[in-house]
């Protein structure tokens, strides 16, 4: 229910007071900026050593999150409420941004029914006051299970596609490592308009991962090998290799440019302002039907 938790009556105020310096006063001001001490080129080296080196084991996106925004200031939105994913506002070369991630400790990362709601909600308030939105994206699908396909996991999965496609303002998504599947592509993908996507080399961009895949393609092949263990380790290499890194989907045109992680900030900023002037021109109606 409560979007922000203070331990008292004056750590509410700071926080109203932190969140208001974010926003502009009506949807047709810009948000307001400040000249950061931050350096806007600089390295997030830590970043380069952040990830462990098995895609199974997790790590925290808000301490990449923190790394890359200026001077690691980060007021996160709804933090107690479906975990698996993080949003927050931050700034950027002084410029208020929104900032959506999934969080691989959480869930490993996956979309569920109130993580979709959390994040549609945020990036919809993020649009209403024309505060750019960065993505990080680590999400290996939505969350299987009776309880979420009865709950409608589909329709709140569509209500966060539905506010990244309406969202006119800039868009920049960054690909730290998972990205399988339906999730991926609600996850501000380039097909629902991403401004810029960059990925990382640990980037897996794939229908489904690659351990999953090779269960499914390649399972008679398997059930007859002599050892089917290492059959199975050389072929995962080879999808993964064929098929699952970000330099085949940069070929592809699902991702603009694959970057260094140390370079994120830079590449960031530059993007950011390269869309400062990002103008889109939307149907003329009266609203969207939300899928509800």
């Amino acid at each position: 229910v409560a979007t922000f938790v203070g331990a008292d009556e004056h750590d509410v105020l700071d926080e109203v007071k932190t969140l208001l310096s974010f926003l502009p006063s009506n949807n047709l001001e810009q948000p307001p900026s400040y000249k950061s001490a931050d350096d806007p080129g600089r390295e997030c080296a830590a970043l380069d050593t952040l990830l462990p080196d098995s895609p199974n084991v997790p790590y925290d996106m808000k301490d990449v999150i923190v790394e890359v925004v200026d001077d690691g200031d980060f007021l996160e939105y709804h933090a107690a409420w479906a975990r698996s994913i993080v949003c927050g506002f931050a700034r950027i070369d002084g410029r208020s941004i929104g900032v959506v991630g999934n969080q691989p400790m959480v869930l490993a990362g996956v979309l569920d029914i109130e993580s979709a709601e959390k994040a549609a909600r945020f990036v919809r308030t993020c649009d209403a006051f024309n505060i750019p939105l960065i993505t990080f994206v680590d999400v290996p699908g939505f969350l299987p299970g009776v309880d979420q396909e009865h709950g409608g996991i589909i329709r709140h999965g569509a209500k966060l596609l539905y506010a990244y496609c309406e969202a006119a303002v800039p868009r920049i998504s960054v690909i730290t490592r998972k990205a399988y599947g339906g999730a991926y592509v609600v996850m501000d993908s380039k097909g629902v308009g991403s401004d810029l996507s960059f990925a990382w080399p640990s980037a897996e961009i794939a229908v489904m991962g690659p351990q999953g895949a090779v269960e499914i393609i390649y399972r008679r092949e398997l059930a007859d090998a002599a050892d089917p263990v290492a059959r199975r380790n050389e072929l995962v290499d080879d999808y993964t290799q064929r098929l699952a890194n970000p330099y085949v989907a940069a070929e592809r045109g699902f991702v603009d440019e694959v970057i260094e992680p140390s370079q994120t900030r830079r590449k960031i900023v530059a993007g950011l302002r390269m869309l400062e002037s990002k103008r889109e021109e939307l149907p003329e109606r009266k609203h969207g039907n939300v899928p509800l």
